[in-house]
């Protein structure tokens, strides 16, 4: 069983190549999110192929995975591909959603020091180590 990162993008519509419904996918997926969401589910017989290419778009290197048929259809108690997907893609979406959250917790963490200090501009124009330029390109 072969699963391509487009057939869980969100951005794509059904006929552009996305295999699942838009509440079990999310926009521009990784092979690696994929992988890590295939192993969430329980399947552990797989196969990255990071160089590959869907033969309706050779031109983009989107990348696959292969997965054991029997292993998908038993782990995630489906009755076809389509199932398998769903199941994968549902929980590639739930880690996806639980990633912004954490990641909305974290920004409003941070003091209002760190943040001053980050976006404190520093001047580049002349800045020789502090050390003064002498004249007649000597140093």
């Amino acid at each position: 069983m072969t699963l391509w990162t487009r057939y869980f993008d969100s951005k794509l519509s059904r006929s552009e190549g996305r295999r699942v419904p838009k509440e079990a996918s999310i926009p521009n997926p990784s092979l690696d999110a994929l992988v890590w969401a295939a192993r969430d589910v329980g399947l552990s017989k797989m196969k990255r192929d990071l160089e590959a290419s869907h033969p309706s778009r050779p031109h983009s290197k989107e990348g696959r995975l292969i997965l054991s048929t029997q292993e998908a259809i038993s782990v995630t108690r489906a009755e076809s591909k389509e199932g398998v997907m769903q199941s994968i893609g549902l929980r590639l979406r739930r880690q996806f959603k639980e990633a912004k959250v954490d990641e909305s917790t974290n920004k409003k963490s941070q003091k209002k020091g760190d943040k001053q200090i980050r976006n404190q501009r520093k001047s580049f124009k002349g800045n020789t180590g502090g050390q003064r330029k002498k004249k007649f390109g000597r140093k």
